[in-house]
């Protein structure tokens, strides 16, 4: 398939958390107008404990319709600021936990059909609560539970985990773990815009 070339584009929307604009793009010589959801990366952290047990936390998501079960996460809003200190802050942020190992478990694109958005989930692991560790703003009094790997990566086979960076993360790990593949460096580099290498 040729590539596509972008002719025009032209902001629809831009809003605190997205912007959408309209591309016009030609490719083998017809022209689509397609709309693009521009939106900041985002981390995701599995949280191990010394039990094999995985820290979730219980999020309101008014675009779902409810809570849902997911992994520590956040947006990388802060310029400059590598992804994996990124994923340092969160469990801190919206649990009070920290980690001393970190490393790359699973790279994805939620939705490319329509959004910018490229995430990574991290495993961490050797876990501490820091002194003075609180939570704070919207974090604050969120429900958690610690959840044997096992039963987690359940949850998600039956649909009682839905949440994407949860499933992928969690899903990544058993067959890391089943087909003995090891994590990558937590530094690996972040994922290029274009097409995927695998052939």
């Amino acid at each position: 398939m040729a590539e596509a070339g972008v002719t025009a584009s032209e902001v629809r929307y831009d809003g605190a958390v997205v912007r959408v604009r309209e591309d016009t793009v030609e490719r083998d010589g017809s022209t689509s107008h397609l709309e693009v959801v521009e939106h900041a990366d985002s981390v995701a952290v599995l949280a191990l404990d010394t039990d094999d047990r995985v820290l979730l936390i219980r999020h309101d998501r008014h675009p779902a319709g409810g809570e849902l079960w997911e992994l520590p996460a956040g947006l990388r809003d802060r310029a400059g600021e590598d992804p994996v200190d990124t994923a340092r802050r969160e469990p801190t942020e919206e649990t009070g936990w920290a980690a001393a190992r970190w490393s790359t478990v699973v790279d994805l694109r939620p939705s490319p059909g329509v959004s910018t958005e490229t995430c990574r989930v991290y495993r961490a692991t050797d876990l501490s609560r820091p002194g003075g560790a609180e939570t704070g703003g919207d974090e604050a009094g969120m429900p958690q539970r610690w959840v044997p790997v096992d039963d987690a990566v359940a949850e998600v086979l039956d649909g009682r985990i839905t949440s994407a960076l949860a499933v992928a993360g969690l899903l990544a790990l058993a067959v890391r773990r089943a087909s003995g593949v090891a994590d990558r460096p937590a530094a690996a580099p972040w994922p290029s815009t274009g097409t995927d290498t695998a052939s």
